[in-house]
């Protein structure tokens, strides 16, 4: 198809042949419109479809433009020049007003109340005031003012293995009174997704925070490991004593961006799945002693007997201590004989069973499709 598209083409604009390779990319430079490029390598026996992938856009396009009677949109398209613009006369008379002393710092809305109120004039909008100063390069902040800062990526980590990574929050936990709730902490080891620290408190505060993870790195014998911990930008994960605390301990704090709410997507779903669970109460707890009690037992279902679906059903806990490898074998073996038993009834692959590898927190978009 391409050959045909080429050779309409060129037959059609000897100039074509002078440029050689790209005659597609010449003819837009000559501003064709795209519809006319299409109906020409149709007429050739070229597929309707195909036409429109040469030159950058789909079929339902093509049919739009072609009922509109628009033309070529896009926006690469050389298009003439509108009756309405701006001369060259007022272009530089724009800029003329944009250099002058007592506009330097400011932004062309307030320049055009300017000359508005004090001498009576209107050159153009403020967009094109715009348009102007960005074609001629001098589109700059004016005044002291600090740019807008674009919010860089989410922080990324990598787990390899367990105790490597750990990600915690903070949630309410209702209570029988209204307004009155309890706090419960949780961190989550991001390789095994093992709940290795948990507390319920009265309340939410950088002690109650330095607690609960001194305690999670005793109970797992990694203090003064190098380990990451991310959380949100609460106070209490954010406080002084609290970080002089973590540097102590060998702990790296990581932190979500800010105003963002999917940076820390272990932990949500961890709270989620906490307070979906059947036994839940739904009208709160009748005091801390009871919340904390009902946290103790489902911390120990979830570490021991829930078989998480990110790990291809294999407990937390198995996870944590590198016995899942034996365990997916063993299935992995189970399905086999069962397809060699019955090929029937397996129509391809018998399901994976394969160990899953390295857990990434906040994966790229090209790495989480891979």
């Amino acid at each position: 198809m391409l050959a045909q598209l080429v050779q309409v083409l060129r037959d059609r604009d000897p100039e074509l042949r002078e440029h050689g390779a790209d005659p597609v990319g010449q003819r837009r430079a000559l501003g064709d419109p795209a519809t006319e490029l299409v109906d020409e390598a149709r007429q050739a026996g070229a597929r309707q479809a195909a036409a429109c992938a040469e030159i950058d856009i789909d079929a339902k396009t093509y049919r739009t433009w072609k009922q509109d009677a628009m033309g070529d949109r896009r926006p690469m398209a050389e298009r003439p020049p509108q009756p309405h613009a701006l001369t060259d006369a007022e272009q530089c008379e724009i800029l003329e007003q944009c250099h002058r002393p007592e506009f330097a710092s400011l932004p062309p809305a307030q320049i055009i109340a300017r000359l508005l109120d004090e001498e009576g004039r209107y050159i153009a909008s403020a967009s094109s005031f715009y348009r102007v100063l960005r074609r001629a390069g001098e589109q700059q902040r004016r005044g002291r003012a600090a740019p807008p800062r674009q919010m860089g990526p989410p922080r990324r980590h990598q787990a390899a293995g367990p105790n490597e990574v750990y990600t915690w929050d903070v949630a309410y936990l209702p209570s029988l009174v209204r307004g009155l709730f309890f706090y419960l902490y949780l961190i989550v080891d991001l390789y095994s997704r093992k709940i290795v620290g948990s507390e319920v408190f009265l309340g939410e505060s950088a002690a109650n925070s330095q607690r609960v993870i001194e305690r999670a790195l005793l109970r797992e014998g990694v203090a003064h490991r190098p380990i990451v911990l991310h959380g949100d930008n609460g106070p209490a994960m954010k406080a002084a004593t609290l970080t002089a605390r973590l540097d102590q301990l060998g702990v790296t704090p990581s932190y979500s961006r800010p105003r963002v709410s999917d940076d820390n997507p272990f932990s949500e779903a961890l709270f989620r799945t906490c307070k979906y669970r059947p036994d839940y109460p739904p009208n709160g707890f009748a005091d801390v002693h009871e919340a904390r009690d009902w946290v103790l037992g489902f911390v120990r279902w979830y570490n021991h007997e829930h078989r998480h679906s990110s790990l291809r059903y294999v407990t937390p806990q198995e996870r944590h201590e590198g016995r899942d490898q034996a365990i997916l074998a063993r299935r992995h073996a189970i399905y086999t004989a069962a397809k060699q038993a019955n090929p029937r009834r397996w129509s391809g692959r018998t399901r994976n069973w394969e160990p899953v590898g390295a857990v990434w927190l906040n994966p790229e978009k090209a790495l989480e499709a891979a």
